[in-house]
């Protein structure tokens, strides 16, 4: 009989061994336990008709409908797992740790893969996932308005052994309506949960933990609630830095990209700029110019910055002006304050 683990021990024990993700393709793709492999006893279009069968006729015959299709499949399952398998174990799970987990479980077991089950399956992990949420994160978050490198100090505190996680990074998104340019498609917000969720499990809760000032969107991510509450409510450093300084990292960051792709992110924020900005910025932008399209934008994004950070308790903010562009010296600037606001 295949043990069977709550999530907890379940995530904790399978970093010894790989998560057979037993649900469909489509499952898989929409969210799953980071690091897990897709291995579907289904696939999509099997799932449901399975299912139309369970609905329309009885169970019975959804049962007989599901061993036609898993039969040709067997020994190739086994033959994957086998190859998969780390110290003879593989890890399984489905969505609710009912039929099809319990199905892949006793195939492998009975070829002698020792195999591990997760009670509840997805669903259940997804309710842990949450509850992490819940729990009192040890947040501290760097602000400033746009173009003031704060991933890149974010990274650079993280190489020096400063506990980090990169929201923008896990979103694949650069938070503003540029910020897809040049990244991977984004993760839908339930799968942004996951590995937010997988990246805390793996810090140290007596020490800060640093992000980065994000709106509740990230792109097309959605923040939850119970983690964006926490983001709100936690201590602010925000980098007071001047356009001229911020103008030079955005031409770096953006300038490279396509003119037509920069456009279109131009018409993304058309109402916002307003018609006689939004003229001057496809103008400039067709001219080359491109520290003239950043520092039209950056009149937008400013004033949204600012009115953000309003919003926030006055007390829980602490400026650092910083007269430079040079990442390395930010993070110098940001971590000497860091450490003399703790010291004292």
């Amino acid at each position: 009989m295949p043990e069977k683990l709550d999530p907890n021990a379940f995530v904790t024990a399978a970093s010894l061994g790989p998560i057979l993700d037993v649900r469909s393709q489509g499952e898989f793709q929409q969210a799953h336990i980071p690091g897990a492999i897709s291995f579907p006893l289904f696939t999509d279009e099997e799932r449901a008709r399975v299912g139309t069968t369970y609905k329309q006729v009885n169970k019975d015959a959804a049962v007989e409908l599901g061993l036609e299709f898993v039969g040709p499949k067997l020994a190739q399952w086994v033959k994957k797992a086998k190859k998969l398998a780390v110290d003879n174990t593989v890890y399984v799970h489905c969505w609710r740790g009912g039929m099809r987990s319990g199905s892949m479980a006793w195939l492998l077991e009975t070829a002698g893969i020792q195999v591990k089950l997760l009670e509840g399956g997805y669903k259940a992990y997804r309710n842990f996932v949450l509850s992490k949420f819940e729990e009192a994160i040890p947040l501290r978050v760097l602000g400033g308005k746009t173009g003031s490198g704060k991933t890149e100090i974010l990274l650079e505190m993280q190489r020096r052994g400063v506990q980090v996680i990169d929201l923008e990074g896990i979103a694949h998104h650069r938070g503003s309506a540029f910020g897809h340019l040049g990244l991977e498609p984004q993760p839908s917000s339930e799968h942004f949960e996951n590995i937010l969720a997988s990246q805390l499990m793996q810090m140290d809760y007596a020490k800060p933990i640093w992000v980065e000032d994000e709106s509740r969107h990230i792109g097309k991510v959605f923040m939850g609630e119970s983690f964006y509450n926490q983001l709100r409510e936690a201590p602010v450093l925000f980098l007071d830095i001047e356009a001229q300084y911020r103008l030079p990292h955005l031409v770096d960051v953006y300038a490279h990209y396509p003119k037509e792709d920069l456009a279109q992110a131009i018409d993304k924020i058309k109402k916002r700029l307003g018609g006689d900005h939004y003229k001057n910025a496809h103008e400039a932008l067709e001219a080359g110019n491109f520290a003239e399209v950043a520092a039209i934008t950056l009149h937008y994004y400013d004033k949204a910055y600012v009115h953000g950070l309003e919003n926030r308790a006055t007390e829980k903010i602490q400026r650092l002006v910083v007269d430079t562009c040079d990442p390395i010296q930010q993070t110098n600037a940001v971590m000497a304050h860091s450490l003399f606001t703790n010291n004292r």
